[in-house]
């Protein structure tokens, strides 16, 4: 289960896009949009997960130039659709999600986050190639 904020957004017109650039990256969801009455503002409404929430507002104004401001309110708690522990095993799947498929499931990072925030076991991606890694420091 996640924490979901309800987000109310008032943006102008230009910058509609931005903000919904914004929204799905965090993995937002838009609920409705309306315009308010007598002015240039839209009305965006929007689900957004708390865990994503961190940094949120501070984007939303970067991108748009300050011309949208978010307010988050928490809503409620929302199953997350998928399964942490699911690995392809079907030939389509390897061909659609890869061999390792783990980079898109939103379930595990979630819970590999809950995991270390409370200092519980998170299993790390396990080195393949030893000899191809990089080090970070110059070579002299």
């Amino acid at each position: 289960m996640a924490a979901m904020y309800t987000c109310d957004i008032m943006a102008t017109a230009d910058v509609l896009g931005r903000v919904y650039g914004v929204l799905s990256k965090r993995e937002g969801r838009v609920l409705a949009e309306e315009m308010k009455e007598g002015t240039e503002m839209f009305i965006i409404r929007a689900v957004l997960p708390v865990a994503e929430s961190f940094g949120f507002a501070d984007e939303i104004r970067k991108r748009t130039s300050g011309l949208a401001s978010p307010q988050l309110v928490f809503s409620h708690w929302e199953v997350i659709a998928g399964d942490p522990f699911w690995v392809p095993t079907t030939e389509e799947e390897y061909l659609h999600f890869g061999e390792k498929a783990d980079s898109a499931n939103q379930a595990l990072k979630y819970m590999n986050a809950v995991r270390r925030r409370k200092g519980l076991y998170v299993e790390e991606k396990i080195v393949e190639h030893a000899e191809k890694q990089r080090t970070l420091g110059k070579n002299k």
